[in-house]
């Protein structure tokens, strides 16, 4: 039996062990009701990103430090953290069978959404959005191959999850879908510094929250 951890796989190495078919998907609104904000919203929006630009001009912004200025405040103010959703952190997840291999792959979760009054088919809490976070100078792509492994497993209970990968500045969201392929959509990319992307950011945070 060899055993893997999803933080040393590359995205080949994903897409080969699970069979993933990547698409591309330019506008959220195609599965998302994005509306608009409140006045409120915008103005802690634009506080959010201050406060970070803050760190970003004093040099590499930490792994924990995007957590707790950047990703726990925006899913505060998006409704994340509100009945029915719980927000879980680093948590491990159970071994990852790849079919037809004698390989199992572990890991451990950044931050898990799960909304505890809906359920899987194995009586699970339904997986609301999986989030991979890095440190400000870390490009995000390298969260793509952990985020795809995980939401391998959720998919094997539900038929969609959301993912995010984010290092603090830029946000990339997945919608992952079972199938045979099993498949994910890449969404257009968004940045927390540009105003406009930050609106659209979190709108579709407060979207995915609502479903």
């Amino acid at each position: 039996m060899t055993l893997l951890n999803a933080s040393n796989l590359t995205l080949e190495e994903v897409h080969r062990l699970f069979g993933f078919q990547e698409n591309y998907n330019d506008s959220f609104s195609n599965l998302l009701s994005l509306e608009p904000l409140t006045e409120s919203e915008q103005q802690e929006l634009k506080q959010i990103r201050d406060d970070f630009r803050r760190y970003l001009r004093a040099g590499k912004v930490s792994e924990g430090q995007v957590k707790f200025l950047v990703v726990a405040p925006l899913l505060r103010l998006a409704g994340f953290y509100h009945y029915p959703i719980e927000i879980r952190l680093e948590e491990n997840i159970a071994d990852i069978e790849v079919e037809d291999e004698d390989i199992f792959i572990k890991g451990r979760f950044d931050i898990l959404a799960i909304n505890k009054a809906k359920y899987t088919k194995n009586s699970g809490y339904f997986w609301v959005l999986i989030i991979e976070s890095k440190n400000s100078q870390v490009d995000i792509s390298t969260g793509f191959p952990q985020l795809l492994t995980y939401a391998y497993k959720g998919i094997d209970n539900q038929k969609s999850v959301w993912g995010l990968t984010t290092n603090g500045r830029n946000y990339q969201f997945f919608y992952i879908e079972q199938g045979n392929p099993p498949s994910y959509h890449l969404l257009p990319s968004l940045n927390l510094m540009e105003p406009p992307r930050a609106v659209e950011l979190l709108q579709v945070l407060k979207a995915i929250c609502q479903l």
